[in-house]
């Protein structure tokens, strides 16, 4: 065996010395942006707004490769196996026998790891020019330092005078994007930066459309009023960046129909952002958006470049930690829902249901608890919504936590409260979001990151774990050779017991 092999085998079994290897390895390797910071400053003057721009010139294209041709790549924070498989239109198969070091049990890959994928040319390939890192899409590590209310009162323009009835409540502006950014878990700094672009929000006085219903251009009859804008906003950004992550979405419609490919050596944060202006701007005001004229010069004249100090959030070969059903121990509940949305709709399937067989069917009251899957701190709480803190520092947006949604509000415990793995966390319900039954929804994130569910880095409960159907809400538990199909029917075959002790 190669020393270069061996060295690169430790790199995946060691996480602290691939961390430094892999900082050295981009920069001998990557032709991409120099990399990007883990926390942006507020600012404290007012930006300035944009000089007129030029026109855009034409993005560079790539070779019609031959088939199964060896292209060099590098791996980006969060890739797994069979998402550059979907992405270069190969199978993991293939990739693996390209890069005979990549061990059995990868999970995600090393940021930096250089590799050789088989490429199978596809046509329409999209722009490569990268937008911002993925470090900087998630409430995350990244967002630690930055409060959008304070930003957004800091700043002249008409978004500090908003004030709208949202989720229980009247908000501002700023409070509305720290809420929204907080649920779906979207990074607050980019979901100011596509306000400010799309209407001045952040630097002029007064609305261009003071009577427009639809400011961000979501041109939906229930969509109508910024709080509904920023939603659909943001779990549009989602579905982007998501699917390109799993390898879901490897193209996507514009508004004239014209089909468009992601370049496969996009990131996925970039991705997210074609995904997004594609279903609002067309032609010169999409290529605009996207390029490096477009929408982050308002990024950079609000935040700074966001390529300076580039710290990736998600390590390679990142490990669940152990984690156990939720309810109690020797209990039999019903696996009512497979892999599906964490929270809005479509991407990221990060999250699966349970519910005591009893329930299942109706939103009916219970006195079976759900229980907290891991150690854990109660970090937030909102309607139905309980957060777990994993880590033990009390903050959402680092480290591993739980999010656990339809519980009955009054039955979680306050902000504060330490648990231990297998103690009550609250009554399940049908509060919080939409539910058509009695059950607890739980997901994971990591660094602000949702973890799909399914996948290299599955949901695994007491050696359950957990598999896609062909659409959300179906799928499996599997351990050893028991299957447990999703169903909302509550009968033998889609229940699971607890074996914790």
């Amino acid at each position: 065996m190669s020393l270069l092999i061996q060295n690169l085998r430790r790199t995946f079994s060691r996480p602290a010395l691939w961390r430094v290897c892999a900082a050295g390895i981009w920069l001998l390797a990557s032709c991409a942006p120099a990399n990007s910071p883990s926390g942006l400053y507020l600012a404290t003057e007012t930006p300035a707004a944009p000089a007129p721009l030029p026109s855009v010139a034409p993005f560079p294209t790539r070779p019609a490769y031959q088939p199964a041709e060896l292209v060099e790549y590098i791996a980006q924070t969060g890739d797994t196996l069979p998402a550059l498989a979907a992405r270069f239109n190969t199978t993991e198969k293939e990739i693996r026998e390209a890069n005979s070091v990549i061990p059995n049990d990868a999970t995600t890959m090393p940021p930096g790891f250089p590799m050789q994928i088989p490429i199978y040319y596809e046509p329409l390939w999209g722009n490569p020019f990268k937008i911002i890192p993925d470090s900087l899409f998630p409430y995350g590590p990244a967002q630690r330092d930055f409060d959008p209310v304070a930003f957004v009162n800091q700043q002249p323009g008409w978004l500090k005078t908003v004030s709208e009835y949202y989720s229980g409540r009247t908000r501002s502006g700023g409070e509305l994007v720290d809420y929204l950014a907080l649920s779906y878990s979207v990074s607050p700094r980019l979901l100011l930066a596509l306000i400010e672009y799309q209407t001045g929000a952040l630097t002029e006085a007064a609305p261009r459309s003071p009577d427009d219903p639809y400011p961000l251009g979501f041109a939906d009859p229930n969509r109508k009023g910024m709080p509904s804008q920023i939603n659909y906003a943001a779990n549009v950004l989602n579905n982007g960046y998501y699917g390109w992550r799993t390898g879901r979405l490897t193209e996507f419609d514009h508004l004239d129909t014209r089909l468009e490919r992601p370049d496969p050596w996009q990131n996925a944060a970039s991705v997210a952002l074609q995904y997004y202006f594609s279903h609002m701007l067309d032609g010169a005001a999409y290529d605009r958006a996207i390029s490096d004229q477009g929408f982050i010069q308002t990024y950079i004249a609000l935040f700074g470049d966001p390529w300076q100090n580039v710290e990736p959030h998600i390590p390679g070969s990142l490990r669940q930690p152990e984690m156990r059903l939720p309810f109690q121990s020797r209990s039999a509940w019903a696996f009512t829902g497979g892999p599906h949305t964490g929270w809005g709709t479509g991407d990221p399937w990060s999250a699966i249901d349970f519910a005591p067989p009893a329930v299942v069917g109706g939103c009916m009251p219970t006195t079976e608890t759900a229980t907290a899957i891991a150690d854990g701190i109660i970090t937030r709480t909102d309607t139905g919504v309980a957060v777990l803190d994993l880590d033990g520092d009390r903050d959402e947006r680092t480290g591993w936590v739980v999010f656990y949604l339809h519980l009955a509000t009054a039955s979680i415990p306050p902000v504060g409260t330490e648990l231990k793995a297998g103690q009550p966390i609250g009554l399940p319900s049908c509060e919080g979001g939409r539910s058509t039954g009695t059950h607890v929804h739980i997901a994971r994130k990591y660094n602000g990151e949702w973890i799909p569910a399914s996948g290299p880095l599955a949901f695994n409960l007491e050696g359950w774990i957990a598999a896609n159907g062909s659409q959300p809400y179906q799928g499996e538990l599997v351990r050893y050779s028991r299957r447990v199909r999703a169903c909302e029917c509550s009968d033998q075959d889609s229940q699971v017991q607890s074996q914790a002790p």
